[in-house]
């Protein structure tokens, strides 16, 4: 009987026993990038060190999305299956990674409350750095453009273009930024600790091989590991489109999601977890999104002879503004620089029911669209300035004045 059973699963997909090895493997190479990205905010500033996480965190998501925009490319009919699988990251990394981080990092700091024996707020804020506001107003860009993308219903290759240059732009403005000073060394891990502490060249080449290792074992392992996890959900019997909106991104961003949940369970570092995913959702806004018009055009040329726009009918744009409220919601809950537990469980609960209630997405986009309207209205009538723009500002300054000193 076990033998037929394995025999089973071999042959599902082609691939489900190879989640034995690849399971530990994308375990191990989340770990490896991440501390590397520890190590690399000594040496450059820590949004540039989580970008450069995040761009290998994605590498899965990103090979997902080539193959489905190229298969759209040949068949259109199978167009709607890129814009689910976008989404899906999207608002899976959005309304299950951010909230998953905030009650992660509730929960052990209170058990580090309880082992030192002092009182602590039993549900605490997560409280962003100043710098961090280079992330989330990096966010709003792509997310004003890519509304006006929905308004025209098309996609070509000048939005990607467009988008590229944003995300450029946004690299720009965190590689001007500082890197953090060497006295918090002693928080970093042992691994990122030793890296830092080389010499010389070996320092860099340590701190490069963190990277290298851990992105090698990412694109080595990130195919398999992916076909495996979907040979067992299609043992499940999962529909193909669930497949490709939630299992899909959910699996090809498990490996941030392991380095994002291990910062948060660090409590101090909770505020890098955070920023770790907004990098992410930013890549996803711009570059990842950019790819799909580029891919499916190129397709469209070899297999029709015609570079063709990427073209959205009335199920995409719905999903596409559900997408865009849900960020734009989870931008103005940034506003001011920190993130609560009743942000938490909105995005969660918004989230939840759209996942287990599909019928209900215009429903929750009239939630999103309501619960965004309060918090504007709740920033004007407190009359007070929002930390985010004025960080985000002042850094800038900063930047430009060190600039004009060196």
């Amino acid at each position: 009987m076990k033998l037929k059973l394995l025999a089973f699963l071999s042959t599902a997909g082609g691939s489900a026993l190879s989640a034995l090895w690849t399971f530990p493997s994308i375990l191990a190479a989340a770990f490896l990038v991440a501390w590397g990205a520890e190590a690399a905010q000594f040496l450059i500033s820590q949004g540039l060190a989580l970008a450069i996480l995040a761009w290998l965190q994605t590498l899965p998501e990103f090979a997902v999305e080539a193959v489905i925009a190229w298969d759209a490319g040949r068949d259109p009919e199978r167009a709607h299956l890129a814009i689910a699988n976008l989404t899906g990251a999207i608002r899976l990394l959005l309304g299950l990674g951010w909230p998953m981080i905030y009650f992660v990092f509730a929960a052990a700091g209170r058990k580090k409350a309880v082992g030192a024996q002092h009182a602590a707020p039993l549900l605490p804020a997560i409280r962003l750095e100043p710098e961090h506001a280079v992330e989330v107003v990096g966010l709003v860009p792509p997310l004003l453009y890519f509304a006006v993308i929905l308004l025209r219903e098309s996609f070509g290759w000048i939005d990607a273009v467009v988008l590229l240059a944003l995300y450029a732009g946004y690299l720009w403005a965190l590689f001007r930024a500082p890197p953090h000073n060497a006295d918090k060394l002693s928080e970093a891990p042992a691994v990122s600790r030793w890296a830092y502490r080389q010499r010389g060249w070996r320092r860099q080449a340590a701190v490069g091989g963190l990277f290298a290792a851990g992105g090698g074992l990412l694109y080595a392992t990130a195919h398999p590991f992916l076909e495996s996890m979907l040979a067992l959900a299609g043992l499940v019997g999962v529909s193909q489109f669930v497949l490709v909106q939630w299992v899909a991104p959910f699996l090809s961003e498990f490996p941030e999601k392991v380095s994002a949940f291990y910062w948060a369970r660090r409590v101090t570092h909770a505020p890098m977890a955070l920023m770790n995913l907004v990098s992410s959702n930013i890549n996803q806004w711009t570059v990842l999104a950019a790819m799909i018009p580029l891919v499916y055009g190129y397709s469209s040329l070899q297999h029709h002879g015609v570079w063709r726009d990427f073209r959205f009918d009335d199920a995409q744009r719905l999903e596409l503004l559900l997408t865009l409220l849900q960020s734009g919601l989870a931008v103005l809950l940034l506003a001011n620089m920190e993130f609560d537990w009743l942000d938490a469980t909105i995005l969660f609960v918004l989230w939840l029911v759209q996942f287990l209630r599909p019928t209900l997405r215009e429903e929750i986009a009239v939630a999103y669209g309501i619960w965004m309207a309060i918090l504007l209205i709740g920033f004007v009538v407190r009359g007070h300035a929002l930390l985010a723009p004025k960080y985000f500002w002042e850094t800038v300054r900063k930047q430009k004045r060190s600039a004009g000193i060196a």
